[in-house]
């Protein structure tokens, strides 16, 4: 038996295969995956040798063209189901003929049946990815009858009111049962730990199958650019800091060393295009006395640039942590750039962090410990910037310099508070070079308990809303 969808009235490629091939490298692109002409001259060899036949191996063969980077897999995924989708339209099935039949399944209405069934295909011996075309019509199903719903802009389907009717949390539980109840009563602790692996990893590709379908039948009700809006991951150097979920900031952190790498590279290049120096006046006019005082040889400064120290005083309060933690591992993977970095964390008192970040420090191990070891509150665990000035420059008179660079990290929102602007003026003033970066999105200054604007007018401000915005705002800052 085989299954069919119905194709809707639009084509899926109005402009032909190689039009519909750029219009997917347009997508990634849109979505920050960089893949130049020559990586869409490769995609386009790879789907005229590969053909359309094989879904799954078309896809791994244009990603093989023009992915660069394995953290990019996941929006590579999502928008390459969008554009080259499973099938179009609702499902049929096909009896031994080809011809259309009715379906032989249960009917959606009755979801406890359905679930009932569910739970037979999970609880089977092989992997999902090898069960027959069931599991994917009782889900097709469940979608149609559960998941559709009315929207603003027409018939749309919702992955969570299709997930709320399956009940995924009893439907584990009763999958977690059924895979325990061959070791009896008291299965062993092993035996038990396995079981909830395989029962959680089922579920998940559940979910993920639910989601594919759902995302399917909305991109062909209300168009792919819907979806792409909502539906596709975000890369990770382009998730807001302050809107990142936990899984969101742990990816973060595994693009540190690919940034750090390339800020590395730029600033090498920088130091090598000024490395020539500039004329020596007096030298070149001397030489140019067996010329018959005509300056033929130019005579260059050698440059001794002396790496900066740099002073990096960061926000560590709730509301702000991801962004601090992720700007410090950057920081601590830049840190042969600069001849001193020392670290100083603050809720509402500063205290000095720099021994927790040494060269074989455990980062992850290191932005834990500063709320657990560092004085970084003695109030009432409330941002307060004003206050934390005062400790700093009571506790730490000499720790900014003509040679020091100053790194502020945080929102700015310092909960009605004196902001201690006298006190960030001299910091400033101390400093041969001072900066101050702020996840919050530039609209948002000066709203609230937002000090922004008042610290605006003493230090330079930057927006640094994701990591990739970041990386271009250091990069700008490096010494050279």
């Amino acid at each position: 038996m085989a299954v069919r969808r119905t194709r809707p009235p639009q084509p899926l490629a109005p402009h032909g295969i190689p039009g519909h091939l750029v219009e997917f490298i347009e997508a990634l692109r849109a979505q920050g995956i960089y893949v130049g002409p020559s990586e869409t001259v490769d995609a386009g060899r790879v789907v005229s040798v590969l053909g359309l036949g094989d879904r799954e191996v078309l896809r791994e063969g244009i990603a093989c063209a023009v992915l660069r980077r394995p953290d990019h897999r996941d929006t590579y995924d999502a928008l390459f189901d969008l554009y080259f989708p499973a099938a179009l339209g609702a499902r049929t099935v096909l009896d031994e003929d080809g011809e259309p039949t009715d379906d032989p399944g249960l009917p959606a209405e009755d979801i406890e049946a359905m679930r009932a069934a569910l739970l037979d295909l999970l609880a089977d011996n092989e992997e999902l990815a090898n069960l027959d075309e069931r599991l994917a019509m009782m889900i097709a199903k469940i979608v149609e009858a559960y998941g559709r719903y009315n929207s603003s802009r027409g018939p749309s389907y919702s992955s969570y009111q299709a997930l709320k009717a399956m009940a995924l949390d009893d439907l584990e539980g009763r999958l977690l049962a059924g895979l325990l109840a061959p070791y009896g009563d008291e299965p062993t602790p092993s035996q038990e730990q396995i079981a909830k692996a395989i029962a959680a990893q089922r579920i998940l590709q559940l979910k993920q199958m639910v989601e594919a379908e759902t995302k399917r039948r909305t991109a062909e009700q209300l168009g792919r650019e819907h979806v792409q809006m909502y539906g596709v991951p975000q890369l990770a150097e382009n998730v807001e800091f302050l809107r990142a979920s936990g899984e969101q900031l742990r990816q973060m952190q595994r693009v540190v060393a690919p940034l750090a790498r390339m800020l590395a590279t730029r600033l090498a290049a920088r130091r090598r295009r000024a490395r020539a120096g500039e004329i020596d006046l007096r030298k070149t006019l001397r030489r140019s006395m067996s010329t018959g005082g005509v300056p033929i040889d130019l005579v260059l400064k050698k440059p001794h640039p002396a790496r900066p120290e740099l002073a990096v005083l960061c926000d560590v309060s709730g509301s702000v942590a991801g962004f601090s933690h992720f700007t410090l591992m950057l920081v601590h993977a830049l840190r042969q750039q600069f001849s001193r970095v020392r670290v100083f964390a603050f809720i509402d008192t500063t205290d000095e962090v720099t021994d927790l970040f040494g060269p074989d420090a455990d980062l992850a191990v290191a932005v834990q410990r500063i709320t657990r070891e560092a004085e970084v509150f003695t109030r009432d665990g409330h941002s307060d910037y004003g206050h934390a000035f005062v400790s700093f420059l009571d506790k730490y008179p000499n720790a900014l310099s003509p040679r020091s660079s100053l790194l502020i990290l945080g929102d700015g929102r310092n909960n009605y508070r004196n902001p201690e602007l006298e006190l960030l003026e001299r910091m400033v003033d101390a400093s041969r070079h001072a900066h101050w970066l702020n996840p919050e999105p530039r609209h948002l200054w000066g709203s609230g308990d937002s000090a922004v604007p008042r610290y605006s007018e003493v230090i330079t401000m930057h927006e640094c809303r994701s990591a990739k915005q970041l990386a271009a705002v250091i990069d700008q800052l490096l010494p050279v």
